[in-house]
């Protein structure tokens, strides 16, 4: 006997007859005798949905209010599977986040899990029953629902199996495994048996939607074997893990992409040495995600400064600037939208030098300016127009040979 957790996304309990499907693979699990944790994320669009409700009331909903109201959809999803279950004779119990003893820093809309308290989750556990916890959210030390963002029911999922010490986790969703790139976009996408843990991670930062990058810390950290898998096929997904065998010799393994970029320009920055610890200081505090960042030094000796930020943060960076502007000096702010992240991602980059020359030289080919270039060992990610992404992820696909890698079965 192990034990198993096992997490359903919201596509695959999207409906009353997906929930039942999500029952039987529940019940497989228990039959081969594991203890099952099961975490759940809110019913298909419902969040959407709910997000929709609060924009009707405000532009602008406070963030305590919105933890509150969105935690609802999961709650609605735990509910109906534990009853899916007890109606097939298995004995299953719904948990909140917090009843299960998920604690949280005090943070609302975007919080990290801090703790653990699994007392409880053991104590169902011993009783024979299929514990189903609402993914996505926790309690802050002052009382409060917290939410961990979206995509945050992964990190439940895993956090619980390092907290539990379980022997797996599997991370079920629409499609059948982790792809060279996405497949509702890019039909000839391929399914990769194993991908790293590194590899995962920066897929999962730069845009890849089939795992929470927190999760994919969890299990690295933790040494969590983690699966992704397909909740309506009976087939084997991908294996996330540390060290993987190239697949034909890959040096690209995968390329995601992500759209509603805006790239700030902070014009006449004062040049003191403390200008860039205090504009990304007051950005991390209020929980800004920067990511591709651009200095150059102009004639007069100061500096411009360019980052990249997700759209739904403008209003809110643009604020902590002008906050900061005394202390800055700076002359002007200029931004730009309509942009796209687009990047490759491959342990093999770290021993074969030109990978990013010709990831420019194919942009270059299908006339696609590049407006900002980041790069690590194993990444290089461009920030270009939006409406040219799906062509520019088409291209470097085809060019680096991910169409060719047989369907994994």
């Amino acid at each position: 006997m192990g034990l198993i957790v096992l997490k359903f996304g919201g596509t695959s309990v999207g409906n009353v007859e997906k929930i039942r499907n999500v029952a039987d693979r529940i019940i497989e699990e228990k039959n081969r005798g594991n203890d099952c944790i099961v975490v759940v994320s809110a019913m298909g669009k419902s969040t959407d949905e709910l997000v929709s409700l609060a924009k009707e009331i405000s532009p602008n909903p406070n963030k305590r209010e919105m933890d509150m109201l969105l935690t609802t959809g999961e709650q609605i999803t735990i509910a109906l599977l534990a009853m899916a279950l007890s109606e097939q004779g298995y004995p299953a119990v719904s948990l909140t986040g917090w009843q299960a003893g998920i604690k949280t820093e005090s943070v609302h809309g975007n919080a990290r899990i801090i703790d653990i308290d699994t007392a409880r989750l053991e104590s169902e556990l011993g009783k024979g029953s299929i514990v189903i916890v609402a993914g996505f959210q926790g309690l802050t030390k002052e009382g409060a629902i917290s939410t961990l963002g979206r995509g945050g029911s992964d990190t439940t999922a895993v956090a619980l199996a390092a907290a539990l010490r379980a022997d797996k986790c599997d991370i079920y969703t629409d499609v059948t495994g982790v792809f060279t790139t996405d497949p509702r976009y890019i039909t000839d996408a391929r399914k990769l048996l194993s991908v790293s843990f590194d590899e995962m991670l920066e897929l999962a930062h730069l845009g890849a939607s089939v795992l929470h990058p927190r999760a994919v810390e969890f299990a690295k950290n933790y040494k969590i074997p983690l699966e992704v898998r397909s909740s309506s096929e009976r087939e084997a997904g991908t294996v996330i893990e540390e060290e993987v065998n190239m697949e034909q010799n890959l040096v690209v393994r995968g390329i995601a992409f992500e759209n509603e970029i805006t790239r700030l320009t902070v014009l006449g920055l004062s040049n003191s040495l403390s200008a860039l610890s205090v504009i990304f200081s007051e950005l991390a505090k209020n929980h800004i995600n920067v990511d591709i960042i651009i200095q150059s030094t102009v004639a007069d000796q100061s500096t411009n400064l360019s980052f990249s930020i997700k759209n739904e943060d403008l209003i809110e960076t643009l604020k902590v600037l002008e906050n900061c502007k005394q202390r800055l000096n700076y002359h002007q702010i200029e931004s730009e939208q309509g942009l796209a992240k687009v990047s490759i991602v491959g342990s093999g980059m770290i021993s074969n030098p030109g990978v990013a020359a010709k990831m420019f030289e194919v942009l270059s080919t299908g006339n696609i300016p590049i407006k900002m270039v980041s790069t690590s060992e194993i990444k290089v990610s461009t920030v270009i127009e939006e409406e040219k992404m799906l062509q520019a992820v088409q291209m470097l696909h085809k060019s680096f040979n991910l169409s060719g890698i047989p369907v994994e079965s």
